[in-house]
C-alpha cells in the first residue's frame, strides 16, 4: 500500500468521526432549549444546593425553561431562570428545587399557578419554598442516630450496675421481688381466695357480678341518685330564683329587706304593739288593770247576774212594771 492510499483512508475516517460526533452531538441536543432564547424570571432560595446552569426548569413535570445562572445577591443565593417565551408565569407560581429519581440531577419545579393572580413580567422574582436536601437529611438521620446511641447507653446505665458498685434499677427490683417473695405469694394466694369466692356467688361482689337482680337494684338506686340530684339541682335553682327577687325587691320579703317604706311601716308597727303591750303591762291603765284587777272581774260578774235577773223580770211583766223591775233590779 503506498502513501497516497494510507492518506486517502485516514482521510475518510477522519470524515467519518467528523459525521459521527455531529450526529451525537444532534441526537443529544435536539428539542434542548437554549436559555439565551428565552426572558429571565429570578427564584430566591436559602440554598440552591447543586443547582448548576443548563439544568432544567419544569412546569407540572414539562420543561419550560432552564437555569440561566446561579449567583449570590442580596444576602440570598439566587437561581436566573430563562424561560420559553410562549409560556407565561402566573404571578402565585411557587418554585421548588426537585431531584430527578434518588441522585439525579436537580431542577427548577414549578406549579401551574393562578391565571386570574396575573403574570409575571421579565425580571420579576418568583415566589419559591425551601424543601429538605437529601445530605441535610442524611446528616440530620446520622446525627439522631447518634442522639439514640446516647439514649440507649443511658438507659443501659440506669438499668445496670453503676461503675462504683451501687446496684441499678434491675439489680434492685430483682433484690426486692426476692425479698418480698413471700408477701407477694401471700397476696396472690388472697387474690385467688377472692376471684373463687365471687365465682362461686359469695359476698357482695359476687352478687353484684353474677347476681341480676342485685345489679338491677343497683341500677334502680343509681336512677334515684340521679332522679335525687336533678331535683336538688332544680331545688338550687329555684332557692337562686328566689334569691334573686328579694335582692331586686319584689315580694314580701323582699319589700321587708330592701323597701325602706315597707321598712319604715314595719318598725311603726313593732313599736305601737309594743306601746300596747307596755300599757297592758301596767297596773295603773284600763287594760292593766281589766287583767289585773281581781275587783273589776268581780264587779262585772256580779253586774251581769242583776242584768240576767233584771232581763228575768222583765220577760214576766208589763211595760211600765218592766221598767221599773230593771231599776230595782240594777240599783
Amino acid at each position: 500500500m503506498n502513501q497516497t492510499q494510507m492518506n486517502i483512508r485516514v482521510g475518510i475516517f477522519f470524515i467519518i468521526g467528523i459525521a459521527l460526533l455531529w450526529i451525537t452531538f444532534q441526537a443529544l441536543h435536539e428539542g434542548k432549549f437554549n436559555a439565551q432564547d428565552g426572558y429571565e424570571i429570578i427564584a430566591p432560595f436559602q440554598s440552591v444546593r447543586e443547582l448548576k446552569a443548563g439544568n432544567e426548569v419544569r412546569m407540572a413535570g414539562v420543561p419550560v425553561g432552564a437555569v440561566k445562572t446561579v449567583r449570590l445577591a442580596n444576602g440570598r443565593a439566587e437561581a436566573v431562570l430563562s424561560i420559553k417565551k410562549d409560556i407565561t408565569l402566573a404571578k402565585d407560581t411557587l418554585a421548588t428545587i426537585a431531584t430527578s429519581g434518588l441522585i439525579g440531577a436537580n431542577y427548577i419545579s414549578l406549579d401551574l399557578g393562578n391565571p386570574a393572580a396575573g403574570a409575571l413580567a421579565p425580571g420579576d422574582t418568583l415566589r419559591t419554598r425551601e424543601v429538605p436536601d437529601f445530605n441535610k437529611i442524611m446528616s440530620d438521620l446520622g446525627d439522631l442516630g447518634a442522639d439514640i446511641k446516647v439514649a440507649v447507653g443511658k438507659i443501659g446505665a440506669a438499668f445496670g450496675d453503676n461503675p462504683d458498685g451501687t446496684p441499678g434499677l434491675i439489680t434492685n427490683l430483682n433484690n426486692t421481688v426476692t425479698e418480698n417473695r413471700a408477701n407477694l405469694t401471700s397476696t396472690i394466694t388472697n387474690l385467688n381466695e377472692i376471684t373463687t369466692q365471687i365465682r362461686s356467688g359469695h359476698g357482695t361482689l359476687s352478687r353484684l357480678i353474677n347476681d341480676p337482680a342485685a345489679y338491677d337494684q343497683l341500677l334502680a338506686a343509681a336512677a334515684e341518685i340521679k332522679n335525687a340530684a336533678a331535683e336538688a339541682k332544680s331545688f338550687i335553682g329555684e332557692t337562686q330564683t328566689i334569691i334573686a327577687d328579694v335582692k331586686s325587691g319584689r315580694g314580701a320579703i323582699g319589700a321587708l329587706i330592701y323597701d325602706e317604706p315597707t321598712a319604715q311601716n314595719l318598725k311603726l308597727a313593732v313599736r305601737n304593739i309594743t306601746d300596747i303591750t307596755n300599757k297592758m303591762n301596767n297596773a295603773e291603765s284600763s287594760f292593766g288593770q281589766l287583767i289585773t284587777d281581781d275587783a273589776l272581774i268581780r264587779d262585772a260578774k256580779t253586774t251581769l247576774r242583776k242584768v240576767d235577773r233584771a232581763m228575768d223580770g222583765f220577760a214576766d211583766s208589763g211595760p211600765i212594771t218592766a221598767v221599773g223591775v230593771l231599776v230595782n233590779g240594777l240599783f
